[in-house]
Formats: structure tokens, C-alpha cells, sequence
């Protein structure tokens, strides 16, 4: 029998991405439970996938995936990569600026374009093609990685951002989306006839325990958080309507999620259903219509068309609008055309 070689071992290195102490008032829960609420991207598989791997520790020692959470509890998670640097890369983005002045800016987003670096998506971005053009852009607190923004839209969202040029607006405009004065429409096509010509929807929206990527909308307000959306019918289009929707709040794939529960998904929304006929017939002419609809227009049908707000330094009310984008004006010209003629 041959001695065992004595092989010395490499070491794995592991890089901390996250550190959470646990609030004084939290009520005991599973750890994989509670850090897929906690960590963006986080899927309940991966996270005890980590735990069996021993890469999350709690006050130190690795965790049991039954393990439940106490208050000041330390959890650290480590992973064999280093953390991304928070460094954004300039990079000569073309944009569509509406206004500038040495305090602000507005831009018209392209659908398409992601509006600040994160997983999958670390180059190409809004913020990639600020800091090119515009040097010393401020950040909020928390938002490292993010400069100039003081808040979003989606990628497939096409239209008008509110940039932060100085640390002087920043705040003030951050403070004006907090309190909601700022007044923000959207356009979208929607399927189907809503039954009044306008409405409100109150219901906290909140990420899908199915699929986190979702939001759901909660109307006994067990989860979530507190969302508005107020909306009114533009056209009636028989099978798809064009509705305008002001927001009172701002949540994550707001509109996306009350009007999907509302049973009027966005047009072409995959993401909430509204990727297939919803409303109209079966016969092949109809379902090549829509599918030629979808093809121009491979997103949902959503266009962030005005902004007001006071600036944050004269004091003056400011209200810009984006015209619709050629995808979206061309897909309602070509619904508006077949009920014509139909």
C-alpha cells in the first residue's frame, strides 16, 4: 500500500458581497427566505446552494439552510469572485438631450437602453454615456455606481429621465420624486376596452414569490408597498386601447403590474402576458396582424412622454414631453388602420 502524498492544499479565496445585520424588530425566518427578499437577483435556489457550499456565515459561523435569523443577527455572504468595482466606464453613448443648463438635464431614453450598470448588464447604459459626456456627476447616498440619477425607467421604456448635474439638485429633485409633486405621464397600449374612461388603482405592488423578477400587485396591502396609478382612455381601438397613465408613486414595473391586474396587460409586455392575443379572433389574417405589430415593435408599449417638476435652483416650473417613437407611433397607426378597415 503506498503512503499518502502530502499535498498542501490551496486555499480558496473568498470575496465578502454582502454584510446585513439584522434589525432589532425582526421576527425570526428562515435565512434563505430572508436574503432572497433582501438581495437583488437572489433566487431562493442559489441562496441555499450557497449555504451548502458554506459561504454564508452568521455571527461568523457557516449557516444551516433551516437556520432562523435573530435580531443583530451578522450575516455575511461570500462569494469566489470580487465584488464588481462600482466604477461606471465611459463610454461615448450618443444622447438625446431635450434640456440642459448648468444645474440639470433631460434626456429621452431609446427603448432598449438600460439606464444605469447592474448584473448582466455593466457597459451600454444611460450612466455609461453620462459620465463621457458629463464629468463630476453627483450620487445619492447608497447609489454608488449610479451618477446623475434620481430615478428610472425600464429598458424597453422609452422616454424622458430627469438627470442631477450638481450635488446642489440633486437632493432637492430626489425630495420632489419622494413627495410625489413631480408630475410624470406615461402612454401605453394596452389589450383589450376598459369598461370606464378612467380610473385609479390602488394596490401595493410588490416582487412575485414565483418568479422574482415580477411584480405582483397586492390590494389588502399585506405586501409590497404603497402604489397609485391614475389612468384615462385616449383611444378605443377595439382590441387594444391607448391609455394615459399618471403616476403618484413610483415602483418597480408600476404600470406593468396594475394594468396586467386590471386585465389590461401592456401590448407586447412579455414579461406580464401581453406578449399573445388577449382580445380579437383567431382567424390567420388577424393573428398575422399582430404578430407584424409585435415585430415592429419587440418591447412593451410604453413611453415615458412628459415631465414637471420645480427646478431645484431658479424655482421655476419646468414641463418638457417626448413625442412617441417611430416603434410605438407605427404600431398605432397600424391598429387605428386595421379596426378601420377591417
Amino acid at each position: 500500500m503506498q503512503p499518502e502524498e502530502d499535498f498542501e492544499e490551496e486555499e480558496l479565496e473568498l470575496y465578502e458581497h454582502h454584510r446585513i445585520v439584522v434589525d432589532k424588530g425582526q421576527s425570526p425566518v428562515r435565512i434563505d427566505k430572508f436574503l432572497t427578499e433582501k438581495i437583488a437577483y437572489a433566487t431562493r435556489n442559489r441562496v441555499q446552494r450557497a449555504i451548502d457550499a458554506g459561504t454564508i456565515l452568521v455571527n461568523g459561523l457557516p449557516s444551516k439552510s433551516n437556520y432562523k435569523i435573530k435580531p443583530a443577527d451578522e450575516i455575511r455572504v461570500l462569494l469566489e469572485k470580487p465584488p464588481r468595482d462600482t466604477e461606471v466606464i465611459p463610454e461615448n453613448i450618443p444622447l438625446d438631450i431635450v434640456f440642459e443648463d448648468g444645474h440639470l438635464l433631460i434626456v429621452n431614453k431609446p427603448a432598449g437602453m438600460v439606464v444605469h450598470p447592474a448584473h448582466g448588464n455593466w457597459t451600454g447604459t444611460l450612466v455609461n454615456g453620462l459620465v463621457y459626456h458629463f464629468q463630476h456627476l453627483p450620487e445619492m447616498k447608497g447609489n454608488v455606481g449610479r451618477p446623475g440619477l434620481v430615478h428610472r425607467i425600464d429598458k424597453d421604456t422609452s422616454g424622458l429621465l430627469v438627470i442631477a448635474k450638481t450635488e446642489e439638485t440633486m437632493a432637492p429633485l430626489a425630495a420632489q420624486f419622494f413627495h410625489h409633486t413631480i408630475e410624470r405621464t406615461y402612454l401605453a397600449l394596452v389589450w383589450g376596452e376598459p369598461e370606464e374612461d378612467s380610473g385609479t388603482v390602488i394596490g401595493h405592488v410588490g416582487r412575485s414569490a414565483k418568479d422574482r423578477k415580477v411584480m405582483d400587485v397586492f390590494p389588502d396591502g399585506s405586501q409590497g408597498k404603497h402604489a397609485v396609478t391614475h389612468w384615462k382612455v385616449l383611444r378605443r381601438l377595439r382590441y387594444v386601447s391607448l391609455i394615459q397613465c399618471n403616476l403618484e408613486t413610483g415602483r418597480t414595473h408600476q404600470i406593468r403590474a396594475h394594468m396586467r391586474y386590471l386585465g389590461h396587460p401592456l401590448f407586447n409586455d412579455a414579461m406580464y402576458g401581453g406578449d399573445k392575443i388577449r382580445k380579437g379572433t383567431q382567424f390567420a389574417k388577424y393573428k398575422s396582424f399582430v404578430q407584424n405589430c409585435f415585430d415592429l415593435m419587440p418591447r412593451q408599449a410604453l413611453h415615458a412622454m412628459s415631465l414637471g417638476f420645480i427646478h431645484p435652483v431658479t424655482l421655476e416650473k419646468l414641463y418638457f414631453e417626448a413625442p412617441l417613437p417611430p416603434d410605438f407611433s407605427g404600431v398605432l397607426e397600424k391598429w387605428e388602420n386595421y379596426v378601420q378597415f377591417e
